[in-house]
């Protein structure tokens, strides 16, 4: 994509989006927190629905962070059996509208069941192309970037690359959302107003869009919602706003 090509898109490319808010709109309503979780995967359907509508091409959702082991057994447990439920009810539907799904995250802390079902389920929809679907689970930026530091430093032993030669764009190489674009709206629902260590060296240059919205109140007007905040912002990467103008006009 060229420079006048980037500054006039009104939409995304790709949108970023941190679920919160599950616990809190069981809690209302007098459920266990788990009802929330299930309730939030009509919100992960709307936002799909409302990307594949918009053209937009690549969707991130933070399903489980590295941190979330901290949380009660119990919960985990359901998460996870969640995670199992979607993959097996989730994917073929994907699968028919278009979408290829790709998982982000240390997958060697789950059972080998669910490693073996997202495998599947990434294999099956790998020429798809109507939009990539990437949930990231068992993920944090801190891992992300400590484990492409790793790699580098283990290729700069083997004598592959001199430590004085790393780059920028060889730690992106390495990173988990390697050849994709980075997002350009970022989403947190829920009222908090923080990245929580999510895709640390992605989120450099994107927008930011918060809501206090509960995710499974997060429907598509409420997407669209912050499609429309995102089409008015000037996005500068760096350059004044004259420059961004002349690049619009170009």
């Amino acid at each position: 994509m060229t420079d006048s090509e980037l500054y006039a898109r009104k939409l995304p490319r790709h949108v970023a989006i941190i679920m919160d808010g599950n616990g809190r709109w069981a809690r209302k309503r007098g459920l266990p927190r788990f009802a929330g979780h299930k309730a939030g995967m009509e919100s992960v359907r709307a936002t799909v629905k409302s990307c594949l509508t918009h053209g937009i091409e690549y969707l991130t959702l933070f399903a489980f962070s590295s941190e979330n082991w901290r949380r009660p057994a119990e919960e985990v447990g359901l998460l996870m059996n969640l995670f199992m439920m979607a993959l097996d009810h989730e994917v073929r539907k994907l699968h028919k509208n278009g979408v290829r799904l790709r998982v982000i995250g240390a997958r060697d802390a789950f059972a080998p069941e669910l490693q073996q079902r997202i495998a599947a389920a990434e294999e099956l929809t790998a020429e798809n192309s109507a939009l990539t679907l990437i949930i990231a689970a068992n993920y944090g930026g801190r891992w992300d970037i400590t484990r492409a530091a790793q790699q580098l430093a283990q290729a700069a032993v083997r004598g592959e690359i001199q430590p004085d030669a790393i780059s920028s764009e060889m730690i992106e190489a390495q990173l988990s959302l390697s050849g994709l674009p980075e997002p350009d709206l970022f989403i947190r629902t829920g009222g908090e107003q923080r990245i929580s260590n999510f895709l640390l060296w992605q989120l450099a240059y994107t927008e930011f869009y918060f809501t206090a919205m509960l995710w499974p109140e997060f429907d598509e007007k409420a997407f669209e919602e912050a499609l429309n905040s995102f089409s008015q912002r000037q996005r500068r990467f760096g350059r004044t706003g004259e420059q961004v103008e002349n690049i619009r006009d170009a």
